[in-house]
Protein backbone atom coordinates (compact mmCIF):
# COMPACT_ATOMS: atom_id res chain seq x y z
CA UNK A 1 0.00 0.00 0.00
CA UNK A 2 1.35 3.27 -1.18
CA UNK A 3 0.91 6.05 1.44
CA UNK A 4 1.73 9.58 2.41
CA UNK A 5 2.86 11.16 5.43
CA UNK A 6 2.10 14.91 5.38
CA UNK A 7 4.14 16.80 8.13
CA UNK A 8 6.99 14.12 7.37
CA UNK A 9 9.46 16.62 8.72
CA UNK A 10 8.14 17.08 12.02
CA UNK A 11 8.68 15.15 14.72
CA UNK A 12 5.79 13.37 14.91
CA UNK A 13 5.71 12.70 11.16
CA UNK A 14 9.48 11.26 11.15
CA UNK A 15 8.91 8.70 13.94
CA UNK A 16 6.05 7.73 11.78
CA UNK A 17 7.67 7.43 8.86
CA UNK A 18 10.60 5.56 10.54
CA UNK A 19 8.01 3.16 11.85
CA UNK A 20 6.36 2.24 8.89
CA UNK A 21 9.54 2.06 6.54
CA UNK A 22 10.56 -1.43 8.40
CA UNK A 23 7.70 -2.92 7.07
CA UNK A 24 6.30 -3.10 3.48
CA UNK A 25 4.52 0.15 2.88
CA UNK A 26 5.52 2.38 -0.03
CA UNK A 27 5.94 5.76 1.57
CA UNK A 28 5.96 8.79 0.43
CA UNK A 29 6.95 11.86 2.90
CA UNK A 30 7.51 14.84 0.77
CA UNK A 31 9.16 17.90 2.10
CA UNK A 32 7.66 21.36 2.09
CA UNK A 33 9.49 22.53 -1.21
CA UNK A 34 7.80 19.64 -2.86
CA UNK A 35 4.06 19.50 -1.22
CA UNK A 36 2.77 22.94 0.04
CA UNK A 37 -0.65 21.69 1.48
CA UNK A 38 -2.17 25.87 1.71
CA UNK A 39 -1.42 25.55 -1.97
CA UNK A 40 -4.46 23.40 -3.43
CA UNK A 41 -3.41 23.34 -7.19
CA UNK A 42 -0.06 22.22 -5.64
CA UNK A 43 -1.39 19.75 -3.40
CA UNK A 44 -4.04 18.25 -6.39
CA UNK A 45 -1.29 17.63 -9.08
CA UNK A 46 1.05 15.97 -6.17
CA UNK A 47 -2.19 13.25 -5.37
CA UNK A 48 -3.11 13.20 -9.19
CA UNK A 49 0.76 12.36 -10.03
CA UNK A 50 1.71 9.74 -6.69
CA UNK A 51 -1.72 8.27 -6.19
CA UNK A 52 -1.52 7.30 -2.47
CA UNK A 53 -3.94 5.36 -1.04
CA UNK A 54 -3.71 5.94 2.29
CA UNK A 55 -3.23 9.56 3.80
CA UNK A 56 -2.00 9.89 7.58
CA UNK A 57 -2.75 13.62 8.45
CA UNK A 58 0.51 15.10 10.66
CA UNK A 59 0.95 18.36 9.35
CA UNK A 60 0.23 21.46 10.76
CA UNK A 61 1.29 24.91 12.02
CA UNK A 62 1.79 24.26 15.52
CA UNK A 63 4.20 25.35 18.95
CA UNK A 64 4.52 25.57 22.30
CA UNK A 65 2.86 28.23 24.64
CA UNK A 66 4.37 31.13 23.49
CA UNK A 67 3.84 30.90 19.45
CA UNK A 68 0.38 29.56 20.12
CA UNK A 69 -0.39 33.30 22.24
CA UNK A 70 1.21 35.19 19.48
CA UNK A 71 -0.15 33.24 16.31
CA UNK A 72 -4.05 32.30 17.11
CA UNK A 73 -4.75 34.07 13.41
CA UNK A 74 -2.25 32.20 11.51
CA UNK A 75 -3.01 29.30 13.76
CA UNK A 76 -6.49 28.94 13.17
CA UNK A 77 -6.32 29.94 9.01
CA UNK A 78 -3.59 27.89 7.96
CA UNK A 79 -4.49 24.94 9.63
CA UNK A 80 -8.14 25.21 8.75
CA UNK A 81 -7.29 26.00 4.87
CA UNK A 82 -4.90 23.04 5.49
CA UNK A 83 -7.45 20.76 6.62
CA UNK A 84 -9.76 21.65 3.79
CA UNK A 85 -7.64 21.23 0.95
CA UNK A 86 -6.41 17.86 2.15
CA UNK A 87 -9.55 16.33 2.24
CA UNK A 88 -11.31 18.34 -1.39
CA UNK A 89 -8.33 17.20 -2.88
CA UNK A 90 -8.16 13.59 -1.21
CA UNK A 91 -11.95 13.25 -1.96
CA UNK A 92 -11.63 14.68 -5.75
CA UNK A 93 -8.56 11.80 -6.39
CA UNK A 94 -10.61 8.52 -4.93
CA UNK A 95 -8.38 8.11 -1.86
CA UNK A 96 -10.27 6.91 0.91
CA UNK A 97 -8.41 6.51 3.50
CA UNK A 98 -7.32 9.32 5.93
CA UNK A 99 -6.22 8.93 9.66
CA UNK A 100 -5.92 12.22 10.51
CA UNK A 101 -4.00 13.25 13.88
CA UNK A 102 -5.40 15.87 16.60
CA UNK A 103 -4.57 17.56 19.39
CA UNK A 104 -6.10 16.80 23.46
CA UNK A 105 -5.86 20.40 23.12
CA UNK A 106 -9.49 20.20 21.62
CA UNK A 107 -10.97 19.37 24.91
CA UNK A 108 -12.56 21.84 26.89
CA UNK A 109 -10.09 23.49 29.27
CA UNK A 110 -11.74 22.52 33.06
CA UNK A 111 -12.86 19.21 31.78
CA UNK A 112 -12.83 16.41 34.44
CA UNK A 113 -10.76 13.55 33.70
CA UNK A 114 -10.91 11.33 32.75
CA UNK A 115 -11.67 12.61 29.58
CA UNK A 116 -14.56 11.06 27.12
CA UNK A 117 -14.84 11.86 23.69
CA UNK A 118 -18.43 12.92 24.47
CA UNK A 119 -16.84 15.91 26.41
CA UNK A 120 -15.80 17.36 23.11
CA UNK A 121 -17.63 20.59 22.61
CA UNK A 122 -19.47 20.99 26.60
CA UNK A 123 -17.64 23.97 27.38
CA UNK A 124 -15.01 26.51 26.32
CA UNK A 125 -11.27 26.13 24.84
CA UNK A 126 -7.51 26.67 26.71
CA UNK A 127 -7.55 30.64 25.27
CA UNK A 128 -3.92 30.28 24.85
CA UNK A 129 -4.24 27.83 22.19
CA UNK A 130 -7.65 28.51 20.69
CA UNK A 131 -7.35 29.07 17.25
CA UNK A 132 -5.16 25.77 17.15
CA UNK A 133 -7.47 24.41 18.72
CA UNK A 134 -10.69 25.39 16.34
CA UNK A 135 -8.93 24.26 13.42
CA UNK A 136 -8.41 21.02 14.19
CA UNK A 137 -12.09 20.34 15.94
CA UNK A 138 -12.92 21.42 12.68
CA UNK A 139 -10.70 19.16 10.60
CA UNK A 140 -11.81 16.12 13.28
CA UNK A 141 -15.73 16.65 12.07
CA UNK A 142 -14.75 17.06 8.16
CA UNK A 143 -13.86 13.77 8.38
CA UNK A 144 -16.69 12.57 10.51
CA UNK A 145 -19.38 14.29 8.50
CA UNK A 146 -17.50 13.24 5.11
CA UNK A 147 -17.29 9.57 6.76
CA UNK A 148 -21.41 9.65 6.73
CA UNK A 149 -22.25 10.78 3.18
CA UNK A 150 -19.18 8.52 1.53
CA UNK A 151 -17.76 5.49 1.15
CA UNK A 152 -14.86 6.69 3.03
CA UNK A 153 -12.93 6.12 6.58
CA UNK A 154 -11.49 9.68 7.30
CA UNK A 155 -11.02 8.91 10.99
CA UNK A 156 -9.20 11.13 14.11
CA UNK A 157 -7.07 9.81 16.97
CA UNK A 158 -6.17 12.85 19.32
CA UNK A 159 -3.01 11.78 21.34
CA UNK A 160 -1.88 13.57 24.79
CA UNK A 161 0.99 15.48 25.34
CA UNK A 162 3.98 14.09 23.26
CA UNK A 163 7.64 14.35 23.49
CA UNK A 164 10.22 12.27 22.12
CA UNK A 165 12.77 11.81 19.04
CA UNK A 166 12.93 15.13 16.75
CA UNK A 167 11.31 17.37 19.29
CA UNK A 168 12.30 20.77 18.92
CA UNK A 169 14.58 22.55 21.57
CA UNK A 170 13.90 26.50 21.19
CA UNK A 171 12.48 28.98 23.37
CA UNK A 172 9.66 29.73 20.61
CA UNK A 173 8.17 26.06 19.56
CA UNK A 174 9.06 24.29 22.17
CA UNK A 175 6.47 22.11 24.10
CA UNK A 176 6.68 21.70 27.79
CA UNK A 177 9.25 18.74 27.97
CA UNK A 178 12.04 20.26 25.71
CA UNK A 179 11.36 23.18 27.52
CA UNK A 180 11.84 22.14 30.71
CA UNK A 181 14.92 20.31 29.32
CA UNK A 182 16.26 22.76 28.01
CA UNK A 183 16.36 25.30 31.10
CA UNK A 184 17.61 22.82 32.80
CA UNK A 185 20.62 21.97 30.42
CA UNK A 186 21.30 25.83 30.61
CA UNK A 187 21.03 25.96 34.45
CA UNK A 188 23.60 23.00 34.41
CA UNK A 189 25.41 24.51 31.96
CA UNK A 190 26.16 27.97 33.61
CA UNK A 191 26.38 26.55 37.21
CA UNK A 192 22.70 28.59 38.05
CA UNK A 193 21.31 27.31 40.99
CA UNK A 194 17.98 27.84 39.98
CA UNK A 195 15.36 26.91 37.46
CA UNK A 196 12.08 28.80 36.61
CA UNK A 197 9.15 26.61 35.39
CA UNK A 198 5.91 27.92 34.30
CA UNK A 199 2.79 27.45 36.37
CA UNK A 200 2.22 26.46 39.87
CA UNK A 201 2.98 23.07 40.09
CA UNK A 202 -1.27 22.56 40.50
CA UNK A 203 -2.08 21.17 37.05
CA UNK A 204 -1.60 17.62 35.92
CA UNK A 205 -0.48 16.61 32.07
CA UNK A 206 -0.47 13.70 30.37
CA UNK A 207 2.60 12.80 27.84
CA UNK A 208 3.21 9.86 25.44
CA UNK A 209 6.36 8.70 24.21
CA UNK A 210 6.33 10.07 19.82
CA UNK A 211 7.47 5.97 19.05
CA UNK A 212 4.73 4.83 20.88
CA UNK A 213 2.25 6.84 18.88
CA UNK A 214 4.14 5.43 16.24
CA UNK A 215 3.11 1.59 17.02
CA UNK A 216 -0.43 2.58 17.55
CA UNK A 217 -0.22 4.32 14.08
CA UNK A 218 0.91 1.33 12.61
CA UNK A 219 -1.37 -1.00 14.51
CA UNK A 220 -3.89 1.20 13.30
CA UNK A 221 -3.43 0.77 9.54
Amino acid sequence: MKILITGSGGMVGQNIAEKLNLSSYDLLTPKKNELNLLNKKNLQEYLEQNKPEFIIHAAGIVGGILFNIDNQARSLHENIVISTNLIECAIANNIKKILNISSSCIYPKNIQNPIREADLLKAELEPTNEGYAIAKIAMLKLCEYYSEIQDISFKTIIPCNLYGKYDKFNQEYSHMIPAVIMKIHKALKNNESTVSIWGDGSSRREFMYVEDLANFILFTI
